[in-house]
C-alpha cells in the first residue's frame, strides 16, 4: 500500500518521474507491438488549427521528440456550427473508420480535445493547447508529451478501445509497484480522483454503488450508479455522492467526492456511437462528450438531465432533441471507475492556473519537477519559497529583470528590459529599454498577409476577460482593458466606435474580436507598438493608431504563419543548444 510506505507527495512524485523516464526511453526510437497506442489523435476546430497541429506534429518527428512508428493524426470539426467535444468524438470516429476500415476494431487509441480558440489562456491560441510549453525537459516538454508520458502504462493493460482527454489538464497518480490501470471491461471506464466539494460543482461526480472492502487502497474497481455533471452540493448530498475520510493519510477535506478527468469506451461502444452519428449526418448543436455521453450511463441513469440547459453557452433548438436520443441509444451501458485515491488533477486552461502552477509552490511544481529556468540562457534565479519567476526556452540579457509570479517563453530580451510581477511574456523580442507593467499579457504572432511576412503583438492584462461580449456598441462600457474600461482605451487610442472596429459576429462584441492591434513590418516593432499602447492605458497619455493596420485577436489566428513561429522558435533552441556545447567545452 503505497500511501502507508511514503506520503502521499512523495510516492506521486516518484511515480510521476518514473513514467517521464520511461517516455523519455520511448522518445525518438520505434516502438514494439502493443508497447505504446496503436493510433494518437488530436481534434481541431477548423482547417487552420488542424494545418497548424500537423506542421508542428511533422516537426516534431522530425525532431524524435516523440515515439516512432505510432499513427499520429489530426482530426478536423466539420465547417459551420460549434459541436462541442462530443461532437468531435463522433467526428473523430468516423475519420478512424473513413481511414482504417474495420481495422481499427483491434487498435488502442488516444484521442486528445484540442479544438479551443485558448480565450483563457492566449499565448496558446495561436499554435494551440495541446503544444504549451512546460518548464522542464531538454527539448522542452509540452503539453502533448507529457500526456503521453502520463498515460504510458494504458495501452498495454488495455483492450481496443479509445481513450478520450481534454488538452488543457493534467492527472498525476500514484499506484502499488505491481499494480496497473486496467480498461478491460465492456461499456466505459473513468477515472475518478479525490476532490473537495466546491471542485466537484465544476466537473463530473460520480455516485458509486456500495463497496464492501473497507481497507483503504491507492487503486480500487468500482461500478457507477449514475454520474452527475457539474452538481450542486445539495445534489451531491441527495444522491449519496458525498464521502467522509476515515483514512488520516488522505489528507482530504472532511467531505469529498469523487470526479472525472478522462474516459475510456470499448470498440462495440465507440461502433455504437459511430453508427448513430452516420444516422444523423449533421450535428448543429454542441454535445458535451462528459455531459452527454457519462450522464446516459450506470444503473441509476434518467432522463431529467437531457433538459437541464444551465451549463450549456448557447441552447440551439435541436439540443435536447439530440440528448435525449444519445441517453436512449446508450442507455443500459456500464460506467466503470477506476478510483485513484493517491492522484490529482491540474487544469491548465486560464492565465491565472497558468502562473500559479509555473511560478508558486504549487504541488504541481514539485510533483513534475518544474524548473524556475527550463533550457533557457539567463543567470540563475535563486530557488527559495513563495514566488519566482519562470523562464522557458529564452534567451535573456544577464542585465534584464524578471519579477517574481512572471513566465517568460520563445523570446528574448534585451540588458535594458524590465518585466513586471505576474506577467506572461510569449514569442517577443524587445531589445529596446522597455518596462513592462505588472500583470502584462503580451503575445507576438507572424503573419503572412498578402505573400508578405508581417508581425503583431496582442497586448492586454493577464485578468481581461476577452470573452465576455457585449451585445450593441453603446454596451461596451461593461468591457474592460488593463483594467481601465474599454471606451476610455479607444478614446486614448483615438480609435473611433463603430461597428468595423470588430470582425465577426458584430452582436458579439469583445476584446476577442476589437480590431486594435497593429500590424508591423518586424517582430521588434511589433512588441514595442503593443507595449506604448499598454503605457499609454497605464499613463491615460493619448496614443493615435490611426496610422496603422489594425487586427483583432480573432484575425491574427487567421493569418498566423505557423512556420515562421516555429523557425523562430527553432532559432532559439539552436542558440541555447550552441551555448550550452560551448560552455561544457569550456
Amino acid at each position: 500500500m503505497a500511501a502507508a510506505v511514503a506520503p502521499v507527495g512523495v510516492a506521486l512524485r516518484e511515480a510521476t518521474q518514473r513514467k517521464l523516464r520511461r517516455f523519455s526511453e520511448l522518445r525518438g526510437k520505434p516502438v514494439a507491438a502493443g508497447e505504446f497506442w496503436d493510433i494518437v489523435a488530436i481534434t481541431a476546430a477548423d482547417e487552420k488549427q488542424e494545418l497548424a497541429y500537423k506542421q508542428q506534429l511533422s516537426e516534431k518527428l522530425k525532431k524524435k521528440e516523440l515515439p516512432l512508428g505510432v499513427q499520429y493524426h489530426v482530426f478536423v470539426d466539420p465547417a459551420g456550427a460549434k459541436i462541442g467535444n462530443g461532437g468531435s468524438t463522433l467526428c473523430a470516429l468516423r475519420c478512424l473508420e473513413k481511414l482504417y476500415g474495420d481495422k481499427w476494431n483491434s487498435f488502442t487509441i488516444l484521442l486528445i480535445h484540442s479544438g479551443g480558440y485558448s480565450q483563457r489562456l492566449p499565448n496558446a491560441s495561436a499554435l494551440g493547447k495541446i503544444f504549451t510549453a512546460l518548464p522542464f525537459g531538454n527539448p522542452i516538454y509540452q503539453m502533448l508529451e507529457l500526456k503521453l508520458a502520463m498515460y504510458i502504462d494504458f495501452p498495454s493493460h488495455m483492450n481496443p478501445g479509445i481513450l478520450v482527454t481534454c488538452a488543457d489538464d493534467i492527472e498525476l497518480y500514484s499506484i502499488g509497484e505491481c499494480e496497473f490501470i486496467r480498461f478491460d471491461k465492456p461499456g466505459f471506464t473513468a477515472l475518478a480522483h479525490p476532490s473537495s466539494l466546491t471542485v466537484g460543482t465544476t466537473h463530473g461526480v460520480f455516485v458509486l454503488e456500495p463497496f464492501n472492502d473497507l481497507e483503504y487502497r491507492d487503486l480500487e474497481y468500482r461500478c457507477c450508479h449514475r454520474f452527475l455533471h457539474k452538481p450542486s452540493i445539495e445534489k451531491m448530498h441527495q444522491f449519496d455522492a458525498v464521502y467522509r475520510p476515515d483514512t488520516p493519510s488522505l489528507k482530504l477535506d472532511s467531505e469529498y467526492v469523487y470526479t472525472d478527468s478522462l474516459f475510456y469506451m470499448d470498440h462495440k461502444s465507440a461502433k455504437k456511437l459511430l453508427d448513430f452519428y452516420e444516422k444523423i449526418g449533421t450535428l448543429n448543436c454542441e454535445i458535451d462528450a462528459y455531459g452527454d455521453f457519462l450522464q446516459a450511463l450506470g444503473p441509476g441513469a434518467t432522463v431529467e438531465y437531457t433538459r437541464n440547459t444551465s451549463n450549456v453557452t448557447k441552447e440551439e433548438a435541436e439540443l435536447i432533441d439530440m440528448r435525449q436520443r444519445i441517453f436512449h441509444l446508450l442507455k443500459g451501458t456500464s460506467l466503470n471507475v477506476v478510483v485513484l485515491n493517491n492522484s490529482r488533477f491540474y487544469h491548465i486552461g486560464t492565465t491565472e492556473e497558468y502562473l500559479f502552477h509555473f511560478t508558486s509552490d504549487s504541488s504541481l511544481k514539485s510533483e513534475l519537477g518544474l524548473q524556475s529556468i527550463a533550457f533557457s540562457i539567463f543567470p540563475v534565479i535563486p530557488e527559495c519559497s513563495g514566488n519566482t519567476s519562470c523562464i522557458i526556452q529564452s534567451v535573456l540579457d544577464s542585465r534584464c529583470s524578471v519579477a517574481a509570479g512572471s513566465v517568460v517563453e520563445y523570446s528574448r530580451l534585451g540588458p535594458d528590459v524590465s518585466v513586471g510581477e505576474n506577467c506572461i511574456i510569449s514569442g517577443c523580442h524587445i531589445m529596446t529599454t522597455a518596462v513592462l507593467p505588472a500583470y502584462s499579457f503580451l503575445c507576438s504572432l507572424s503573419l503572412k498577409m498578402n505573400g508578405h511576412l508581417k508581425y503583431s503583438t496582442m497586448a492586454f492584462g493577464v485578468q481581461d476577460n476577452l470573452k465576455k461580449n457585449a451585445k450593441t456598441l453603446s454596451d461596451l462600457k461593461s468591457l474592460q482593458f488593463f483594467g481601465v474600461c474599454f471606451l476610455s482605451c479607444l478614446d486614448i487610442w483615438n480609435l473611433e466606435v463603430t461597428e468595423e472596429l470588430f470582425s465577426g459576429n458584430k452582436t458579439c462584441l469583445s476584446l476577442w474580436n476589437a480590431r486594435i492591434f497593429p500590424v508591423c513590418s518586424s517582430l521588434s516593432d511589433s512588441v514595442t507598438t503593443s507595449l506604448k499602447m499598454l503605457n499609454a492605458i497605464q499613463n491615460k497619455s493619448a496614443l493615435s493608431l490611426n496610422n496603422y493596420t489594425l487586427l483583432s485577436i480573432e484575425e491574427m489566428l487567421v493569418y498566423k504563419d505557423v512556420e515562421d513561429m516555429i523557425t523562430y522558435r527553432e532559432q532559439i533552441f539552436l542558440e541555447i543548444t550552441l551555448n550550452r556545447k560551448h560552455n561544457l567545452a569550456v
